[in-house]
Protein backbone atom coordinates (compact mmCIF):
# COMPACT_ATOMS: atom_id res chain seq x y z
CA UNK A 1 0.00 0.00 0.00
CA UNK A 2 1.25 3.45 -0.85
CA UNK A 3 2.39 5.65 2.04
CA UNK A 4 1.87 9.37 2.44
CA UNK A 5 3.98 11.74 4.56
CA UNK A 6 1.87 13.76 6.94
CA UNK A 7 2.53 16.14 9.80
CA UNK A 8 0.08 16.50 12.67
CA UNK A 9 0.21 18.95 15.54
CA UNK A 10 -0.84 17.60 18.91
CA UNK A 11 -0.51 19.67 22.04
CA UNK A 12 1.58 22.27 20.23
CA UNK A 13 4.15 19.75 18.95
CA UNK A 14 4.51 18.59 15.37
CA UNK A 15 4.76 14.89 14.64
CA UNK A 16 5.78 13.58 11.21
CA UNK A 17 3.93 10.43 10.21
CA UNK A 18 3.82 8.02 7.32
CA UNK A 19 0.25 6.80 6.79
CA UNK A 20 -1.51 4.72 4.19
CA UNK A 21 -3.13 6.73 1.42
CA UNK A 22 -6.75 7.25 2.39
CA UNK A 23 -6.08 7.38 6.14
CA UNK A 24 -4.92 11.00 6.23
CA UNK A 25 -8.40 12.43 6.92
CA UNK A 26 -8.95 10.02 9.80
CA UNK A 27 -5.53 10.88 11.29
CA UNK A 28 -6.14 14.63 11.00
CA UNK A 29 -9.57 14.24 12.64
CA UNK A 30 -8.04 12.25 15.49
CA UNK A 31 -5.44 15.01 16.04
CA UNK A 32 -8.19 17.64 16.02
CA UNK A 33 -10.19 15.63 18.59
CA UNK A 34 -7.15 15.34 20.85
CA UNK A 35 -6.41 19.08 20.59
CA UNK A 36 -10.06 19.92 21.29
CA UNK A 37 -10.02 17.70 24.39
CA UNK A 38 -6.80 19.36 25.57
CA UNK A 39 -8.33 22.84 25.16
CA UNK A 40 -11.46 21.84 27.09
CA UNK A 41 -9.39 20.43 29.93
CA UNK A 42 -7.23 23.58 30.04
CA UNK A 43 -10.34 25.76 30.18
CA UNK A 44 -12.09 23.76 32.89
CA UNK A 45 -9.24 22.61 35.14
CA UNK A 46 -6.10 24.15 36.57
CA UNK A 47 -3.86 21.68 34.76
CA UNK A 48 -0.93 23.23 32.91
CA UNK A 49 1.42 20.30 32.34
CA UNK A 50 1.05 19.09 28.75
CA UNK A 51 1.88 15.49 29.65
CA UNK A 52 -0.98 15.45 32.17
CA UNK A 53 -3.31 17.05 29.62
CA UNK A 54 -2.38 14.47 26.98
CA UNK A 55 -2.88 11.60 29.40
CA UNK A 56 -6.24 12.93 30.57
CA UNK A 57 -7.35 13.59 26.98
CA UNK A 58 -6.34 10.10 25.88
CA UNK A 59 -8.23 8.50 28.72
CA UNK A 60 -11.30 10.62 28.05
CA UNK A 61 -11.37 9.98 24.29
CA UNK A 62 -10.72 6.24 24.53
CA UNK A 63 -13.32 5.87 27.24
CA UNK A 64 -15.91 7.59 25.02
CA UNK A 65 -14.92 5.51 21.99
CA UNK A 66 -15.12 2.29 23.99
CA UNK A 67 -18.53 3.19 25.38
CA UNK A 68 -19.83 4.08 21.92
CA UNK A 69 -18.62 0.88 20.29
CA UNK A 70 -20.01 -1.26 23.13
CA UNK A 71 -23.46 0.30 22.82
CA UNK A 72 -23.84 0.17 19.07
CA UNK A 73 -22.51 -3.24 18.12
CA UNK A 74 -21.39 -6.56 19.47
CA UNK A 75 -17.86 -7.70 18.61
CA UNK A 76 -17.62 -9.65 15.35
CA UNK A 77 -15.83 -12.91 16.00
CA UNK A 78 -16.76 -14.55 12.68
CA UNK A 79 -13.23 -14.33 11.24
CA UNK A 80 -11.73 -15.84 14.38
CA UNK A 81 -14.36 -18.60 14.42
CA UNK A 82 -13.67 -19.40 10.76
CA UNK A 83 -9.91 -19.54 11.34
CA UNK A 84 -10.41 -21.85 14.32
CA UNK A 85 -12.68 -24.10 12.24
CA UNK A 86 -10.03 -24.27 9.53
CA UNK A 87 -7.36 -25.21 12.08
CA UNK A 88 -9.68 -27.78 13.64
CA UNK A 89 -10.41 -29.40 10.27
CA UNK A 90 -6.68 -29.62 9.52
CA UNK A 91 -6.05 -31.27 12.89
CA UNK A 92 -8.77 -33.85 12.17
CA UNK A 93 -6.88 -35.07 9.07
Amino acid sequence: MEKLSLQVVIGGRTYPLKVNVGEEVQIQKAAEDINRAIRLLQENYAVKDMQDLLAMSSLQLLSKASTRSNKTEDPDYSEIEEALSNIESKLDL
